[in-house]
């Protein structure tokens, strides 16, 4: 149990709760984007298709009988939520890697060491600066 406690009470596990919760719900809202959004125009330009409700029927409804068919609609509509969801996690993901070189960058300019100048240079250096003078 001490354990167990030990890898729950860590930052990662509590940081990666957040985003699952955060990513259900942005999954949500890109679902309703799709739907509600993007197909309706779409399906109007291709002649007033509704996207969800394209099926091919395998067998018609009977009796109790359910219908069978594929529902490539749906399909369509949830490639196009994984695309969108796929380019919002790379733009995302393409931000924090440039900000985490950048910071890098930053980090290995502040700790380079400055050149030490060897006794000529410093000599040159103090005869530049007096015929400056």
């Amino acid at each position: 149990m001490k354990e167990f406690k030990k890898f729950i009470s860590r930052g990662n596990v509590l940081d990666m709760a957040v985003g699952l919760i955060l990513a259900t719900y942005f999954g949500a809202i890109v679902k309703s984007l799709v739907n509600d959004v993007i197909m309706p125009p779409v399906g109007i330009l291709l002649g007033g298709v509704d996207f969800s409700s394209l099926k091919l029927i395998i067998q018609e409804a009977r009796g109790e009988t359910a219908e069978v068919a594929i529902q490539y609609g749906v399909f369509i509509n949830t490639v196009i939520t994984f695309l969108i969801v796929s380019f919002a996690i790379f733009i995302v993901i393409k931000g924090i890697n440039k900000a985490q070189e950048r910071l890098k960058k930053e980090e290995e300019e502040a700790l380079a060491p400055t050149p030490t100048l060897s006794k000529e240079e410093v000599l040159l250096t103090e005869i530049r600066d007096l015929l400056k003078k």
